[in-house]
C-alpha cells in the first residue's frame, strides 16, 4: 500500500501544482497583478531576455533537469510495476527433527476463503497475504448476503475460520484485516 499513498501524493502536488499555475495565468490575464503586467507578450520579458543572452548553458541545464524529472518518473513506473506487498512463502515453525515447513500464500488464503465462503449468509470471500513470509498479515474481503445477520457471521468468522488460519500458522497474535461488505444484490 506504499505504492498507493506515494502515488497519491505525487499526483495531489503536481495537480495543485498545475492549478495554481494556471490560476496565476488566469488572474494575470484579467489584470490581478496589474494592467501592465497582464498586457504583455508572453517573450517581451526580462525571463525571455535572460534566456536569449544565456541560452547555452541554460538550454543544457534545462536538459539535465528534464533528464533528472525523466529518470524519476521511469523509476516510479518500475516501482509501480515491480514491486508488491505480497508475501513470500510462509515459514510454519515446527520442531527441529520435522525440519522447517514453507506453505505457500494462496493455498492458505484457498483454504481460507473456500471455508468462508461456505458459511450460510456469504456471498464471496476473497483474501491475501501481505508482508514477509516470516511476519505475514491477513487481509480478507467478505461480502455478506443482505439477508445475513452480520454481528453473528462477524462473532463465527472470528472463533472459526480466523481461528483456523491462527492455528495453521502457529500464530495466536497473527495480525487479520477483515473487511465484511454487504452484497448489493437483493437477496434471493
Amino acid at each position: 500500500m506504499h505504492a498507493d499513498r506515494t502515488n497519491r501524493f505525487v499526483l495531489i502536488l503536481f495537480g495543485l501544482l498545475v492549478l495554481l499555475a494556471g490560476a496565476a495565468s488566469l488572474t494575470a490575464s484579467v489584470g490581478g497583478f496589474g494592467t501592465a503586467f497582464s498586457t504583455r507578450v508572453l517573450f517581451a520579458n526580462r525571463a525571455s531576455s535572460y534566456i536569449g543572452q544565456h541560452g547555452i548553458w541554460l538550454w543544457a541545464a534545462a536538459a539535465f533537469v528534464c533528464l533528472l524529472i525523466a529518470l524519476a518518473a521511469l523509476r516510479w513506473i518500475l516501482a509501480l510495476l515491480v514491486s508488491t506487498d505480497r508475501a513470500g512463502d510462509i515459514t510454519v515453525p515446527g520442531s527441529k527433527e520435522q525440519g522447517t515447513t514453507l506453505l505457500q500464500p494462496v493455498a492458505l488464503t484457498g483454504a481460507l476463503t473456500r471455508e468462508i465462503e461456505s458459511y450460510h449468509g456469504i456471498d464471496t470471500a476473497k483474501g491475501r497475504i501481505i508482508g514477509d513470509g516470516r511476519n505475514p498479515h491477513i487481509v480478507l474481503t467478505v461480502t455478506a448476503s443482505q439477508a445475513a445477520d452480520l454481528p453473528a457471521l462477524h462473532r463465527r468468522l472470528e472463533a472459526e475460520a480466523l481461528t483456523h488460519a491462527r492455528q495453521a500458522l502457529g500464530k495466536a497474535d497473527l495480525p487479520i484485516q477483515l473487511d465484511l461488505d454487504v452484497s448489493r444484490r437483493p437477496a434471493s
